[in-house]
């Protein structure tokens, strides 16, 4: 089967997990939850993965349903250096050696400075302390700014500032598909901390760009999860198949 002839497919894992944030305002339990997404793009044998989760259990889960998928993975594209988006790197790339972790230069120098004893200690390990994995990787930078899963293009879009300071979606045009990463939430409260006005405005120009590759579907990289449940504990999972 030549490129032009393979058709490219893409589903949706998300997961539920208990936010970061400690002083929240009583009133809406729904408020103490956001869910992760990582999406698997897949062609006829192989698969491009977009964002992984944070905790180990988290990255267990996400193994195991790239694995059932029965696609070879070769590459892991990450969206932002966020740490709850690559801290899974490790599991995938142990099950699946040839696979690359990829990002932009902006983006691998963002994960680095997650991964600094500040950052690492001082932050997540407080947060989830004993739920992270002991190996913690870094994808390699991804120059060309772009790569192709079974002759198809699939493009990384620098955002700019949204709620980090360097962001890309990854824009496949032959399925008419953003995976936006932070740069779109879908039901959920944005994260905030590192925004101020400016940085805002230049959210919402990031949108407008977005907006403007006229994808048919776009997957937020935090977004509502079906039958959410309120105060429950446990890693929800759901699928969304074209």
């Amino acid at each position: 089967m030549t490129p032009a002839e393979t058709v490219l497919s893409w589903k949706v894992l998300a997961i539920k997990r208990p936010g970061l944030s400690r002083d929240l305002p009583h009133g809406d339990p729904d408020l103490m939850w956001v869910a992760n997404s990582s999406t698997l793009i897949s062609g006829e044998r192989d698969a491009v993965l977009v964002d992984t989760f944070l905790t180990a259990g988290q990255s267990e889960t996400l193994l195991e349903w790239v694995v059932a998928s029965g696609k070879n993975l070769t590459a892991i594209y990450i969206t932002h250096g966020q740490g709850d988006h690559f801290f899974g790197l490790a599991p995938l790339l142990e099950r699946f050696p040839r696979a690359r972790a990829l990002a932009t230069p902006e983006v691998v120098k963002a994960m680095r400075e997650q991964l600094s004893p500040a950052r690492l200690d001082g932050f997540w390990r407080k947060r989830v302390p004993g739920q992270l994995l002991d190996r913690l990787l870094v994808a390699e930078p991804l120059d060309s700014g772009q790569f192709e899963l079974e002759g198809h293009r699939l493009v990384a879009v620098n955002m700019g500032r949204t709620d980090t300071a360097y962001s890309t979606s990854l824009h496949i045009a032959s399925l008419a598909l953003i995976v936006a990463g932070d740069v779109v939430y879908n039901g959920i409260h944005p994260y905030l901390a590192e925004a101020d006005p400016q940085s805002r405005l230049e959210w919402i120009a990031a949108l407008d760009r977005l907006e403007a590759l006229n994808a048919r579907a776009v997957v937020a990289g935090h977004k509502v999860k079906l039958a959410l449940g309120r105060g429950k504990r446990r890693e929800d999972s759901f699928v969304l198949r074209t």
